[in-house]
Order: C-alpha cells, then sequence, then structure tokens
C-alpha cells in the first residue's frame, strides 16, 4: 500500500528532495504497521476534557489544596506532538494545543500493550491521552499517560528547525507551518480575533448596527453604499470586511486588507475624531490591558485626547510651502522641486499633495494624532469647511508615522457632489495612472432624496492590528498574504 500510494501521488511530491522522500515512505510504513494493529490512525473525534491552560489551571488548584505530592484525577489532553525523547523504561513527549504545550510521561510498565506503539509515532503527529496530572522532578507540569490514541498520522515532516522557522517564503506561503513552529504568529493570530471582536463590542455600545454591503459593484466608486443606508433611515451603521486595491507591497500594505467603515447621521468630523480616540484607546485597554504600548522602540500612548493637527501648518512647517498659494500643478511641482522632492511619477494636483504629506509630514507623526483639514481637490467626498471653501472636514489620523484611518463629514448636497465627481471623470481621463473617485449615478439618485449630516470613518484593522501587536510589517498580522 505504501509504495503504491507513493508513486500515485508523486505529481504531488514533486518538490520532494530523495531525503524527503525516503522519510515520507517511513511514515508510510509505520501508518501501515498501525493499522495491522487494528488502530485507526485517523478517528473521527477525541473528548478533551482540557486544554493544556485548563490543566494548568486544574493543577494549580490541587497543588494550592495538597502543595506537595499533588495529583488529579484524570484528564484528557490532545494536541501536536512537536518533541519526542526516550529514557528507557519510559518516554517523554510533549503536545502543543491552541493554548500551549503539555508534557506528557508514558512509562512501560503503567503501558504494557500499547508502549511498544511509541516507535511508529514522529513529530507533527496529533495525539490524545489520557492520565492524571503530576509534577516531575525536575519541576515540570506532566500528565502520565493511562492510554494515548492516535488521532492523526502525520505523513511528511516538519521543516528542519521547525521550532524556529524564519525562512520567509515557508512561513507566509505556508501559513500552517508558521503557526506551528512560532508562538508569535499564533499570538498575533488571535490578537486580531480580539481587536475585531472588541471593535464590533465598541460599535454595537454606541448603537450601532453592523451591515453588509455588496463587494462586487459596477463601478469601482469606494464606500458608497453605506450613505444610502444613512438615506434610508438607518442612522448608524458599520461594516468590517475585505478592500482590494490594486497596489503594490510594501511593509504597510497589501492589495487585499480588512477595514472597518462606519457612518452616523447628525455627526461631523469632529464627532468621528472623538468616536475614533476612543475607540483605539478601549480596544488597547481590552486586548493589551494598557494605553500605552511599544512599537518600533518608541513607546506610543493612545490616551485621548488625541491632537488636532492642521493639515496646512503642518505642511508649511515642515516644507515651506502653503498649498493655498500654489492650486495648479505646475506651480506646486516647481517648489516641491526646489526642496528636492522628486515629482516625475506625480501628474494631478492631488498626487502631488499625497508626494508633500508623505516625504514632509506622515513620518513626523509619531504619536497618535489627527491631521485635518485638506483641499477640496484631494477629498471629493468631503463636506467644505463654512468658513474656509477652499478646505473640507476631512481628517486621517496617523500613529509612528502610519496612517490608520481616513473619515470625514459626507458630502450630503447632491448638486455639489454631482459637481465634484464630474471633476473626477475629468480627471480620471487626464491622468489615468491615478486613483480618482467614479461618478455613481445611482448614488446621487440616493442623496438626491436628502441625506442628513453624516460623519463617515474608514480604519484598517492589519494596520492597528500591527500597531498593538508591535509588528513593523502587514505580512505578519495578515495571516493569508499576497505573495510577490
Amino acid at each position: 500500500m505504501g509504495q503504491a500510494f507513493l508513486e500515485e501521488s508523486a505529481g504531488g511530491k514533486a518538490a520532494m528532495t530523495q531525503s524527503e522522500n525516503e522519510l515520507f515512505q517511513v511514515r508510510l510504513e509505520k501508518l501501515e504497521r498501525i493499522r495491522q494493529r487494528g488502530i485507526e490512525p485517523y478517528p473521527h473525534n477525541y473528548e478533551r476534557t482540557h486544554t493544556s491552560a485548563q490543566a494548568e489551571e486544574l493543577f494549580a488548584q490541587a497543588e494550592a489544596e495538597q502543595p506537595e505530592n499533588a495529583r488529579t484525577e484524570s484528564v484528557s489532553v490532545a494536541g501536536r506532538i512537536v518533541a519526542f525523547r526516550g529514557m528507557g523504561r519510559a518516554s517523554f513527549a510533549d503536545l502543543l494545543d491552541g493554548d500551549g504545550h503539555v508534557q506528557v510521561m508514558f512509562r512501560r510498565n503503567s503501558l504494557p500493550d500499547t508502549y511498544e506503539m511509541l516507535d511508529d509515532l514522529d513529530i507533527g503527529d496529533w495525539l490524545g491521552v489520557k492520565g492524571p496530572l503530576f509534577r516531575t522532578r525536575t519541576g515540570q507540569m506532566t500528565v502520565e499517560a493511562q492510554e494515548f490514541t492516535l488521532l492523526c498520522k502525520s505523513l511528511r515532516s516538519l521543516p528542519e528547525k521547525w521550532h524556529g522557522l524564519q525562512d520567509v517564503e515557508i512561513r507566509f506561503r505556508q501559513r500552517y507551518l508558521d503557526l506551528i513552529a512560532n508562538p508569535e504568529a499564533r499570538r498575533v493570530a488571535v490578537m486580531r480575533s480580539r481587536i475585531v471582536s472588541a471593535i464590533r463590542r465598541f460599535m454595537d455600545g454606541r448603537g450601532f448596527i453592523e451591515v453588509e454591503t455588496p463587494t462586487l459593484v459596477p463601478i469601482a466608486a469606494g464606500g458608497m453604499a453605506h450613505p444610502r443606508l444613512i438615506v434610508g433611515g438607518l442612522e448608524r451603521v458599520y461594516e468590517i470586511g475585505k478592500i482590494f486595491r490594486n497596489e503594490g507591497l510594501d511593509l504597510t500594505h497589501n492589495p487585499e486588507f480588512t477595514s472597518m467603515e462606519s457612518y452616523e447621521a447628525f455627526a461631523d468630523y469632529n464627532d468621528v475624531m472623538e468616536m475614533v480616540e476612543q475607540m483605539v484607546y478601549g480596544v488597547a485597554q481590552e486586548v493589551l490591558g494598557t494605553a500605552v504600548v511599544e512599537f518600533d522602540g518608541e513607546l506610543i500612548d493612545f490616551t485621548p485626547p488625541w491632537p488636532r493637527l492642521s493639515l496646512r501648518e503642518q505642511i508649511e512647517h515642515h516644507s515651506g510651502i502653503d498649498f493655498l498659494e500654489h492650486p495648479d500643478i505646475e506651480s506646486m511641482k516647481s517648489v516641491m522641486a526646489e526642496i528636492g522632492i522628486d515629482v516625475s511619477h506625480q501628474m494631478s494636483w492631488p498626487g502631488l499633495m499625497d508626494k508633500l504629506i508623505s516625504s514632509r509630514v506622515e513620518d513626523t507623526l509619531r504619536q497618535p494624532c489627527f491631521l485635518v483639514d485638506y483641499p477640496v481637490g484631494m477629498s471629493p467626498l468631503a463636506k467644505k469647511k463654512a468658513d474656509s471653501p477652499l478646505l473640507v472636514e476631512r481628517f486621517e489620523g496617523f500613529v509612528a508615522g502610519m496612517e490608520i484611518c481616513n473619515a470625514f463629514t459626507e458630502l450630503n448636497d447632491p448638486v455639489d457632489q454631482r459637481q465634484r465627481f464630474e471633476e473626477q471623470e475629468t480627471l480620471r481621463t487626464q491622468f489615468a495612472g491615478e486613483e480618482t473617485d467614479r461618478l455613481d449615478e445611482d448614488f446621487l439618485v440616493a442623496i438626491e432624496h436628502g441625506m442628513p449630516p453624516t460623519g463617515g470613518l474608514g480604519i484598517g484593522i492589519d494596520r492597528l492590528t500591527m500597531l498593538l501587536s508591535g509588528h513593523k510589517t502587514i505580512r505578519e498580522v495578515v495571516l493569508f498574504p499576497q505573495m510577490r
């Protein structure tokens, strides 16, 4: 059976080396011996009573009641074998489950009928073990195996030095190996889930309802479904989901990323700023137990309030350029080139502004803050400031030089909105290589029915997870990142 299986599956194992093929064959032979013993190596289920962490808690209670020679009733644990040590009449294995590790001891005299089967087990196999908990002479809590059950025979070996897997290609292309090998990968995966759950609790607590909007739309026109819900009378809505953008890969960008978008009736961008700082602060407290985290050697304090910094003032302070004095492309290109900014790849005025902000301002924004009041040309969906019609009520949140959110007071004047969309379509024709908002007739018809004052927000879950977990690259916090 083993050789036949190996030959039939050769096409699927073309990347195997000769040594790997030999190890694969050895494991197939062990699998066959296990079956010959009348044992099913792939059972349907297993009744586990305790995870490794729950076993630790149970044993701590037992030691509190009986400090010397504590011993519990029988428990059932299960996990992947990640270490195996034979010592004659006794053998030890480390099992890895979702909570951590637990050591198991197998005694020959306690397992007279099954001890020899240990020879056919390998690192990577899944095992269920039943027995009492005790502490060894070396001080480690251990399950004394009274019986054990093979739950899955692993046919492939874990990578060499799996316990410190560093190969980036293997780590991200075969993420399951990364999760087996690196406790940090598991920690971040769990943390990300807790962050999303905490965001949901925060939004639900503020009276928002979670909604679902289409992923596939006829026009790539941003988050325009949510304002239509506001028009329809759903006054506070949010959605957590995937967004796809045709952009390159770098430390903070992945073409597929996760965002939380929200829209709140009767609110403006000031209300949204307050919500963001309270949400991030609350999530940090709930997930980490503190509002101060270390990121790239810096201590970041998420405690509100976060400073509100004028975009115009920040650009002028760090570059000497007042963008309101350079409203045309050529003038802006000229002053940017004078201070050494390469503008050869920017074609439109909004593109030049993006370059100016990213090259001179973003990296200076280390502690949590909001950059506020953007030029109209950069924000076709935002409402103009009442006292400064060349600016709009828009902000971006920054932490450690990284943008984490974008928000504005929604433009609910359908006449103004139609005019701005038409200008965006003109820019799209002129500058095909740059991103512009698209004219969406259905959206315009919706807001022509009347939309109240509304504050809208988009916040990146991946980047927030980066900050709270201490990772500088987005690929560390996305379970299945895009690979080059």
